[in-house]
């Protein structure tokens, strides 16, 4: 018997929730870039990275694809525990909030705990 595909069940979820924050992230920075890009372009650039992190992984569970899916979460988490490190030690460096500054403070720390989950079901489902 096989197993199911990542993007069913409760991983529809998952693919639920990346899809909101891919449009929540990817409009805020899109917004952010295109009119006051000037005032803090390493925050606004991050957000932009976090919004294309959230599509890839958003279509590769879509899509079945563990491995891209795998590689997405780890990246996300990566940059979540970095900038929101860098944000809390530096908070200089960051003048405008990003997504993930202050461990996605500014978004219910939901950028922290999604991809714990999300490692969490990949790794469960194999």
């Amino acid at each position: 018997m096989s197993e199911p595909a990542i993007g069913t069940g409760p991983g529809r979820a998952l693919v639920a929730v990346y899809g909101v924050f891919a449009l929540a992230a990817g409009a805020r920075a899109a917004v952010q870039i295109a009119t006051r890009f000037q005032e803090a372009p390493l925050a606004y650039s991050l957000s932009a990275f976090a919004a294309a992190v959230y599509v890839v992984l958003t279509v590769a569970l879509a899509r079945g694809n563990r491995t891209l899916a795998l590689v997405a979460c780890g990246v996300e988490l990566a940059g979540v525990l970095v900038v929101g490190t860098l944000s809390m030690a530096d908070p200089e460096a960051f003048p405008r909030a990003t997504v993930w500054s202050g461990y996605g403070s500014g978004y219910l720390f939901i950028p922290l705990v999604l991809p714990v989950l999300g490692l969490y079901w990949l790794l469960r489902r194999r």
